[in-house]
């Protein structure tokens, strides 16, 4: 990964420090607002990748009108710049704003602990949906000792803003060699492992059908299950009326008598999409439909 010159990452660093001092100094709805209203002018007015973004949503969902297309196009961008909103104000998101904020927490942290206690470890699949932070960070709150995995940043004074905004989450370096190791390690501690499933990896993988199509997905979340043994949680988070909502979609138990671990993990991813589908097609709107890497993309 190329680094980019130092002027570079200043000025960038400069821009984002303007814009959380901003975001930080108004109260959480007004910046909310102010989100949603740039994502409405950057769809309706500067025509922010409409055209492809619009495909997309009428590829997946030809029965879905013009207008519903560019509801659920809104709403998407919508979310993603709410997100970021959250993102900045992480270190205010205390237990007393989860417990406000996020419908349920505490009874989901309380299902979660659950499994932690199994002494196995867990392996969380959230997709890119509704802020998919928010999932941990609330599980943080209540105390589950949760860890994940992150791209390296390509500015460093970003990265090192991204590594603090994570707050008590255990975050582990992306492509380190260690890595893989370490996720292991901490499975077998008993921690809780969230990860986002891989939906389009450069090479062929598990072929799962996802919004009436075939996307390519990473098995390796899963392998790591079935090595410790953990159980794979599945959940949504989504938002709705202005609040974080977990769908929790079930939980899977890998076999530990499956003679070919590979294809055991492959399994379990199967049936993790199969649900996570579903459940996003009732909401398309609160995926991530701006990705440049497009999930249903043949590979190459």
């Amino acid at each position: 990964m190329a680094r980019k010159s130092s002027i570079a990452c200043w000025v960038e660093y400069a821009a984002l420090r303007a814009a959380t001092g901003f975001v930080n100094a108004i109260p959480y709805g007004a910046a909310c607002l102010a989100a949603r209203c740039l994502a409405w002018t950057a769809f309706r007015v500067a025509g922010f990748n409409r055209k492809r973004t619009l495909a997309r949503i009428r590829g997946c969902f030809p029965e879905k009108t013009a207008a519903e297309a560019n509801r659920i196009a809104v709403a998407s961008l919508a979310n993603v710049l709410v997100s970021a909103v959250e993102m900045i104000r992480a270190p205010r998101l205390d237990r007393k704003w989860i417990e406000k904020h996020v419908e349920d927490a505490g009874r989901y942290a309380a299902l979660l602990k659950g499994f932690v206690d199994e002494g196995k470890g867990v392996v969380i699949m959230v997709p890119h949906a509704g802020n998919w932070y928010m999932a941990a960070w609330a599980m943080a709150a209540f105390g589950i000792p949760l860890f994940a995995l992150a791209a390296k940043q390509r500015n460093p004074l970003v990265n090192a803003w991204m590594r603090r905004q994570y707050g008590t989450i255990d975050v582990l370096e992306r492509g380190d060699a260690a890595t893989l190791r370490d996720i292991l390690g901490r499975l077998r501690q008993g921690r809780a492992f969230a990860i986002l499933p891989d939906l389009r990896v450069p090479a062929k993988d598990v072929e799962v059908p996802f919004f009436n199509g075939t996307a390519n997905v990473s098995h390796a979340g899963a392998l790591f299950a079935v090595q410790a043994g953990s159980p794979v949680v599945v959940a949504v988070m989504r938002r709705e009326r202005g609040k974080h909502v977990f769908d929790y979609l079930g939980a899977l138990r890998p076999d530990p008598a499956a003679p070919d671990k590979k294809e055991e993990a492959r399994r379990l991813t199967r049936e993790a999409l199969a649900l996570i589908d579903a459940s996003l097609k009732k909401t398309p709107e609160q995926w991530f439909w701006f990705n440049k890497r497009w999930l249903l993309q043949p590979v190459g």
